[in-house]
């Protein structure tokens, strides 16, 4: 058979190697350049290729959108098949401490090439600058059409990615599949009108920031930058509660304790506690609760505390606002920043119209899906790249049947 494979990123190159492996004919068409890009970018050009799970519950944990549908796809091809797959081709692996897995060698280039001589192991022809703009089924196979391009195909699978808006997905509703709307998830957040920006750098290993108005929340480390916030709990946050602000035209308002641990009364004891024992110590110059200097002076600065201000002279009216900017620190985010080179976008094509087991389209045979064109997202931490590995493998050994 002749398969086609439509997309030169990581699920486009791991469908098209499964393609091959059984002996047929595969076509890859990259309307780029480039090849691989994503993965050459992800985790600071580490590539953090897969979280280190095995447990599949904690796995789904990771997918705000398509967790049900993953559960069916990783019975198939899941963490651990993934770092077999690698290793068993020369790639050494290594899991960090929290569960991201990387190269031994840090370098995206070891996954890139060993996914670039697979394909061409096994006879794998990659056409770059060819975009496909139409797909015509026809007699139990496809035509694709578009610039020079007229290829027929017993077998496609489409795996162009994820994109912010719903203009790229039209040709696949022209074939009748339903899409999603798309909009962006895994960013950081804008402050425009703050202070804290004057604190770039600063960081805290282990806050909680939750959207007011929501019950949507996210622990871990945040990062303050030089246009608002980032860091892992941020971009948690941002991909499960994406709906939600992109509802709110990314204008909303969230809540940050500054140290998950912290609860009002027991703020509220620790301060009289130190305030007993260190009445003559400056406030604003003596930091608590391990937080970095820079961030305790401003968030005391917040709380009206000046600078001259000793324990014993501070007032409960300081100190009630002193725990409420360490316990529920309120910020006005306006707008949304991509997450360094990478995006993800919630949305693409409705799961209702593939089947998991296969990727194949319910509605066209021989036409199979994979990767972020499927509405299916995860956080960070290598979710989104095993989604990629499972979807793909799947989607390439099912078109050979």
């Amino acid at each position: 058979m002749k398969i086609g494979v439509v997309g030169g990123g990581a699920a486009g190159f791991f469908s098209a190697i499964h393609a091959a492996y059984a002996g047929h004919k595969v076509k890859l068409f990259e309307k780029s350049p480039k090849l691989l890009s994503k993965v050459l970018i992800s985790g600071g050009g580490r590539c953090n290729l897969t979280h280190g799970t095995f447990f599949l519950n904690e796995l789904l944990k990771g997918y705000p959108r398509g967790s049900g549908f993953l559960k069916k796809v990783f019975h198939h091809f899941s963490t651990s098949d993934t770092m077999a797959w690698f290793e068993s081709r020369g790639v050494l692996l290594k899991t960090e401490t929290d569960l991201r897995v990387f190269p031994q060698s840090d370098d995206s280039k070891t996954i890139v090439n060993l996914l670039l001589d697979q394909a061409s192991k096994y006879g794998v022809e990659v056409m770059t600058r060819k975009e496909i703009r139409e797909i015509i089924p026809v007699d139990g196979y496809f035509l694709l059409k578009g610039d020079e391009i007229e290829e027929k195909m017993d077998r496609l699978i489409i795996c162009t990615g994820g994109n912010n808006k719903k203009e790229p997905y039209s040709f696949l509703e022209k074939l009748g599949h339903t899409i999603i709307n798309p909009i962006p998830s895994l960013f950081t957040f804008n402050t425009p009108d703050t202070g804290l920006k004057l604190l770039k750098g600063i960081s805290v290993p282990s806050g909680k920031i939750r959207f007011e108005g929501s019950k949507l929340s996210y622990s871990g480390p945040i990062l303050i930058t030089h246009w608002g916030i980032s860091g892992p709990a941020v971009l948690k946050l941002s991909a499960f509660g994406a709906d939600w602000l992109h509802g709110k035209q990314y204008q909303a308002a969230v809540l940050i304790k500054w140290d998950e641990s912290f609860s009002e009364p027991g703020l509220k004891n620790a301060l009289n506690d130190f305030k007993k024992r260190h009445p003559k110590k400056n406030i604003r110059k003596n930091a608590l609760f391990s937080l970095p200097a820079r961030l305790w002076q401003y968030l005391t600065l917040k709380a009206d505390i000046e600078e001259h201000l000793n324990w014993d002279d501070i007032s409960k009216k300081k100190i009630n606002k002193l725990i409420e900017n360490l316990f529920n620190f309120s910020l006005i985010i306006s707008g949304k920043t991509t997450f360094k080179e990478e995006f993800v976008t919630a949305g693409g094509v409705d799961l209702r119209e593939i089947d998991a087991n296969t990727m194949e389209s319910k509605l066209i045979p021989g036409l199979f899906f994979a990767g972020e064109v499927i509405d299916v997202d995860g956080i960070t931490g290598g979710f989104n790249f095993q989604a990629a590995w499972s979807t793909g493998f799947l989607a390439g050994k099912s078109s050979t049947k």
